[in-house]
């Protein structure tokens, strides 16, 4: 976004948070406006979701941000930083043509969809070795180089692994306010356009909530109205996803299950 500073316009990007609670409802827990990503800038937005009462994060998925993954595990030492499925695929096509994305996307399959980490791993040298991997070395690299925040994934069971495998909620999100705000000019400070995006939010939801009630009482195959987007979706398969939870992480969770 284009906001004011001083006499000048700068670009300012605006970073959006979504958790998930106890109950499997998502939440927006904050929107920040920042002209640039450091870890100082991250160290300051997990104090303030600890200041506001966060006290614990069991899982946080996210992508490269620099210096974000240090100071999440500064703030919840406990936390599990988990590298966007997703976003690392897009990350290593990114340098293979349009000829061969499907065939090394079928490689690259094998990886992600792996049961544990060894078997990632071989899976991984495997393409390496293979005629595409020798073709595209940049690809192979990507995935070496983000191994250490992929890996947290493969400890997970499928029910957890569906929820943490992508941001993709988020970038649903993002994709309805980048419409919203494209053809407006700039914002006089960071508070405006944080305000902008806020009700934009409330505004989304409440039309779709909306068309959701004239189409009440109708059968299920009759209605069109769009679900929640984000802020008080519920999570699809949220008590087997809880349950495995619990088991990986039984003293952090059960004071708050009884």
């Amino acid at each position: 976004m284009k906001v004011r500073d001083g006499h000048t316009i700068r670009n300012r990007a605006a970073h959006i948070a979504v958790g998930v609670d106890l109950d499997g409802v998502k939440h927006v827990v904050g929107i920040w406006v920042q002209a640039a990503e450091g870890a100082k800038f991250w160290a300051g937005v997990c104090a303030e979701l600890r200041n506001r009462g966060v006290r614990d994060v069991l899982i946080v998925c996210c992508d490269g941000l620099t210096g974000f993954p240090e100071a999440i595990e500064a703030t919840w030492p406990q936390s599990t930083v988990q590298t966007c499925t997703v976003h690392l695929i897009r990350a290593a096509m990114r340098f293979v043509p349009y000829q061969d994305r499907k065939k090394v996307a079928a490689a690259l399959r094998p990886i992600y969809t792996a049961p544990t980490v060894e078997a990632a791993e071989t899976e991984l040298l495997a393409f390496a070795e293979s005629d595409l991997g020798r073709k595209y070395p940049a690809t192979v690299s990507t995935w070496e180089n983000a191994w250490e925040r992929f890996i947290p994934f493969l400890a997970f069971p499928p029910e957890l692994r569906k929820i943490i495998y992508t941001t993709n909620a988020i970038e649903s999100l993002n994709f309805q306010l980048r419409k919203i705000i494209k053809n407006r000019g700039h914002f006089p400070n960071d508070d405006a356009a944080i305000k902008l995006l806020w009700l934009a939010i409330r505004d989304i939801e409440d039309k779709r909530a909306r068309q959701r009630a004239k189409e009440k009482g109708l059968p299920a195959a009759d209605r069109r109205a769009p679900a929640k987007l984000v802020e008080g979706a519920a999570v699809q398969g949220w008590r087997a996803a809880l349950g495995a939870l619990t088991l990986t992480y039984p003293d952090r969770l059960q004071p708050y299950l009884i």
